[in-house]
């Protein structure tokens, strides 16, 4: 694929990516504490996770250790750090949440397959087959964008994985209740979780520079801010105390 085919590609997904974060903020996401039986049959949460997450898990393995200028440069640090995001999203995060009677529609799998296969298809083609060395050189490694992008990144990541736990733990063995969450983020924001996946791939798309890149990052912006606002809306309406004061997902902003 040429470099200018792989860019139509991603200019039609990214006018996707508009319509969807429309469309997403009158037509709530059937999953978790939002899941619908309108949407037709469902699976087990669990098995649903670690299906939709697994195709971007196993594409950028794929093009790490079979593609041809993975390691011609420094380029495959991208990849690791892609890789560890799912290892965590695919293999271990179903595996921390507890059982639930609530399950995952296909329809919810299905999209977000497509959603993997397209993400990780654009930045592992991208990175593996098109970039250059000079792009992801040893100056790119003491760069202000890589410094920057790498601290956002880790430091996104360390959020989503802390708010993760702090969701977990609200519930013991065997309940099944709603709770409302405090501690850390969680004081100034209902969905501390998304914000901290947010930070996390505007530091990839800092780091990459590159427009697959930026495509994701539009890509999870318009998928987590609408779910966020899902979130914060459905909190208020369960809990009457639930603290007003509380943003969706921006501390302070929105």
């Amino acid at each position: 694929m040429k470099l200018e085919t792989l860019e139509l590609i991603a200019y039609v997904w990214l006018g996707i990516a508009v319509a969807v974060h429309v469309t997403m903020f009158f037509i709530t996401a059937p999953f978790g504490r939002h899941t619908s039986d309108k949407w037709g049959k469902s699976i087990n949460n669990k098995l649903g996770w670690f299906i939709m997450e697994m195709p971007s898990l196993l594409i950028m393995l794929y093009f790490l250790f079979w593609g041809t200028n993975s390691f011609n440069s420094y380029v495959w640090i991208l990849f690791v750090l892609w890789i560890l995001h799912y290892v965590n999203r695919t293999l271990i995060f179903p595996l921390r949440i507890k059982p639930t009677e609530k399950k995952m529609p296909v329809f919810i799998v299905a999209n977000a397959i497509l959603f993997n296969l397209m993400n990780a298809g654009l930045n592992g083609y991208f990175l593996a087959e098109l970039s250059t060395k000079s792009a992801y050189n040893e100056n790119w490694i003491t760069s202000p964008s890589f410094i920057i992008g790498f601290s956002l990144f880790i430091i996104g990541m360390l959020i989503n994985w802390k708010s993760d736990t702090i969701l977990i733990n609200l519930r013991k063995k065997g309940d099944t209740g709603y709770y409302i969450p405090k501690g850390f983020l969680f004081e100034f924001i209902s969905s501390p979780n998304l914000f901290g996946e947010i930070v996390e791939w505007s530091g990839f798309a800092i780091m990459a520079w590159n427009l697959p890149a930026l495509t994701f990052l539009v890509w999870t912006f318009a998928n987590l801010v609408p779910r966020s606002k899902n979130h914060h809306d459905w909190l208020l309406k369960k809990f009457e105390n639930y603290p007003k004061d509380r943003k969706k997902v921006f501390p302070f902003i929105y």
